[in-house]
C-alpha cells in the first residue's frame, strides 16, 4: 500500500517576496468604466484586491490556520492528492468527503471543519459528528499539477474512492459543490454499496436543461425555479465564456494567468463575487487564501486542465445511470441554478432544501445553514 505522509505548509519567503514584487509592477488595462461589470470583474474591484493582497493580507496567518489540521499526501494512480484528515473524537462519527471545484480549494471549508466535527459546540447533537476528509483535487494546489492527460471527473471519482478506502473508510458519505456536485453523484455510481449518501450545492451538469426549455414545464416551475432557470439563461448567454476557453483553448490561458498574479485573481475573481454582482460574499481574506493556494503552487494551469479532458471525455456528457444512493440537494437562491425535474432523471433524491441566503459558495457564505443542511441529511440515512 502507498505511504500516506504528513504534509505542513510552509511557502518560502522568497516566493511571497516574488509575489509583492509582481503586484508592484503590474501593468494595468485601459478600461471605458472602472465600475463595469459588462466586460468581466470590475477595474476598480481588482485595483481593491490587488491593494489588499500587498498590504493587508496576511499569508502567514492564513497558512498556521490551515496547519493547525492534519494534512497529508499520498500518491494514487501515479498523482499526489494531498487531504485534510480532520476526526471528530465520536466514536460512532461518520466519515465524509468534502469535494471542491474551480476556482474553489479545500479552503471551500475551513468555515465548516468545526461546524461538522464538532456538532455539539455550535448547536448540534454529539452523534451527527463526522471524521472529514477535505481532498485537494489532483492538478490543484498541494496535489500538485497533473503530468499526464486524462484526470477527468471520472478518473478523480475513482481515485477519491480508493482514498477514502487506504484510510479504512468502507462506508462514507460525500458532500460536493461545484465540480464537486459532478465527482460526487460519479463516486456513488462507481461504489454504490461503499457511498451511504450524497449531499450536493452548486449544482449544474445532471441538474440542469440543455437547449430550449418546454413552455409547459416552465409553466409548473415553481417561481425560485424560474428565478433560477432565468439565471442559467443570463450565465450561458454572458458568463460561460470561462467554461469555454478552459474547455478548449487552456494552455493559451495558463501562460497569462501562471505569470501574471493579477491576471489570475481577475480570472478567479467572477465566480467568488458571483459574476461581480456581490463582491462581499466571499471575504477578501477567504479568497486571497485560496488564491495563494493556486499561484504559490503554480497550479493555476493544472488546474483549469479539469475542463479539458472533460471536454474531451465522450461518457461526461452521455446519460448518467441512477446509482440509487440517497441524495439530498441544498440550493441556495442567491448563487444557484439547480433545478429538481432535471436533477431526478439520474439521482435519487431524497431531500430537496431551499434557501433564500447564500450563493455558490455557501460552505464560505452562510456555513451556519450550509452545516446544518449537511448534518440533517446523513442523520436521516444514520
Amino acid at each position: 500500500m502507498a505511504m500516506i505522509k504528513p504534509y505542513k505548509i510552509n511557502i518560502a519567503q522568497d516566493q511571497l517576496d516574488d509575489l509583492q514584487a509582481r503586484l508592484a509592477k503590474t501593468i494595468w488595462p485601459t478600461v471605458i468604466n472602472e465600475d463595469s461589470i459588462d466586460a468581466g470583474p470590475s477595474d476598480k474591484y481588482i485595483k481593491e484586491i490587488v491593494h489588499y493582497l500587498q498590504h493587508k493580507f496576511d499569508w502567514r496567518n492564513a497558512e498556521a490556520e490551515i496547519n493547525q489540521y492534519p494534512q497529508f499526501i499520498t500518491e494514487i494512480d501515479g498523482q499526489n492528492i494531498h487531504f485534510l484528515h480532520v476526526k471528530s473524537g465520536e466514536p460512532n462519527a461518520t466519515p465524509l468527503i468534502l469535494i471542491h471545484g474551480w476556482p474553489g480549494s479545500f479552503v471551500e471549508f475551513l468555515n465548516v471543519i468545526e461546524l461538522l466535527t464538532k456538532p455539539a459546540k455550535h448547536g448540534g447533537k454529539a452523534d451527527e459528528a463526522f471524521d472529514l476528509v477535505i481532498p485537494t483535487l489532483p492538478g490543484f494546489g498541494f496535489s500538485g499539477p497533473t503530468r499526464e492527460a486524462g484526470w477527468n471527473n471520472g478518473r478523480i471519482a475513482a481515485a477519491l474512492h480508493e482514498l477514502m478506502q487506504r484510510l479504512g473508510y468502507e462506508k462514507y458519505g460525500v458532500q460536493g459543490a461545484d465540480a464537486g456536485a459532478i465527482i460526487a453523484p460519479e463516486m456513488a455510481r462507481l461504489n454504490p454499496e461503499s457511498v451511504i449518501g450524497v449531499h450536493l450545492n452548486a449544482a449544474t451538469l445532471g441538474f440542469i436543461p440543455f437547449g430550449p426549455v418546454d413552455e409547459g414545464d416552465i409553466a409548473k416551475f415553481t417561481d425560485n425555479e424560474k428565478v433560477r432557470l432565468s439565471r442559467l439563461q443570463e450565465f450561458m448567454s454572458n458568463y460561460f465564456g470561462f467554461n469555454m476557453i478552459q474547455s478548449t483553448r487552456p494552455q493559451s490561458l495558463s501562460y497569462a494567468i501562471t505569470d501574471s498574479p493579477a491576471g489570475l485573481l481577475a480570472w478567479m475573481s467572477e465566480l467568488f463575487t458571483n459574476f461581480g454582482r456581490n463582491p462581499k460574499m466571499v471575504s477578501h481574506d477567504r479568497f486571497l487564501t485560496n488564491f495563494m493556494v493556486y499561484w504559490t503552487t503554480g497550479t493555476a494551469g493544472s488546474s483549469i486542465d479539469l475542463y479539458f479532458q472533460n471536454a474531451h471525455d465522450p461518457s461526461a456528457w452521455a446519460p448518467k445511470a441512477n446509482s440509487g444512493v440517497p441524495t439530498g440537494v441544498a440550493v441556495f437562491q442567491e448563487g444557484d441554478v439547480a433545478l429538481r425535474k432535471y436533477g431526478e432523471e439520474g439521482n435519487n433524491i431524497v431531500r430537496w432544501t431551499e434557501y433564500e441566503k447564500g450563493g455558490h459558495y455557501a460552505a464560505l457564505e452562510v456555513p451556519q445553514v450550509w452545516s446544518k443542511d449537511v448534518r440533517e441529511f446523513f442523520g436521516d440515512l444514520r
